[in-house]
């Protein structure tokens, strides 16, 4: 089975295609351009260059797994709108897969601090234990991340609680309860983590997308919506009340 993944939950934009069979996956081609400004630009050239690099049509495609976030409003929707339409028109059914847990997969054993920049000097981010997840998402300025994990038992977090790092005690460094931290977000804000981060690993990987839905993929489960993973209201506010025109 041919799997298209999309993700643009991040600043990069990524099409990729892997062959899920019985007994695991493979990747056949992948494209990432990393702009924050240019998912709707770099996105649809992207899927139709991987598949020119696979020799492939869309029709080829039997199903889509698509990154839901958390990430930016513009961005996220591109890439959620692109993989809805997309199997739509092919009558193919769609996968939703959380954006942070393709980064924790794909970073392997250990325990994993995951975080991708939010933005407004904040992060994503969630907590991965051998690729499982512990805690998150959540959104919350770096240091205040950094308390959190380091004041948590066992390497989890209080679900939906934000700390300041002073109520933690001392500095904000998490060695001792995450290994390793990755994505663009920590490499970022490595200083404030203070621990190793993979600068290898900033983007969700396709493979680790369909990695994340290939039971659902090889079961034939029926396709699900695409519901974007916000975890902060967005900037654009109704207006109170009507401005004057006329001076």
């Amino acid at each position: 089975m041919l799997v298209l993944a999309l993700d643009t939950a991040t600043p990069a934009s990524t099409a990729a295609l892997v062959e899920v069979t019985v007994d695991g996956l493979t990747g056949v081609a992948e494209r990432r351009t990393v702009d924050p400004r240019a998912h709707g630009e770099r996105l649809a050239p992207e899927i139709a260059a991987v598949l020119a690099d696979a020799g492939l049509r869309p029709r080829d495609v039997t199903a889509i797994v698509a990154g839901v976030g958390p990430g930016p409003f513009t961005g996220l929707r591109v890439g959620l709108a692109t993989a809805a339409s997309m199997g739509q028109a092919l009558g193919i059914p769609t996968y939703a897969v959380c954006s942070l847990d393709a980064l924790g997969r794909a970073a392997g054993p250990g325990r994993v601090l995951i975080a991708t920049d939010a933005r407004r000097r904040e992060v994503y981010f969630a907590t991965y234990a051998d690729g499982e997840r512990l805690s998150g998402p959540e959104v919350a300025k770096p240091a205040d991340v950094a308390a959190l994990v380091r004041g948590a038992t066992g390497g989890s977090l209080p679900a939906g609680v934000l700390v300041g790092a002073e109520e933690a005690g001392g500095g904000t460094s998490m060695a001792g309860v995450v290994e390793r931290a990755a994505g663009e977000g920590a490499l970022k804000y490595g200083d404030v983590f203070g621990v190793p981060v993979e600068e290898h690993l900033l983007y969700p990987p396709g493979a680790a997308l369909v990695a994340l839905a290939a039971e659902r993929i090889r079961a034939g489960a029926p396709g699900e919506a695409l519901t974007p993973l916000y975890l902060r209201r967005p900037d654009a506010v109704e207006p109170s009340a009507r401005k004057a025109v006329l001076t």
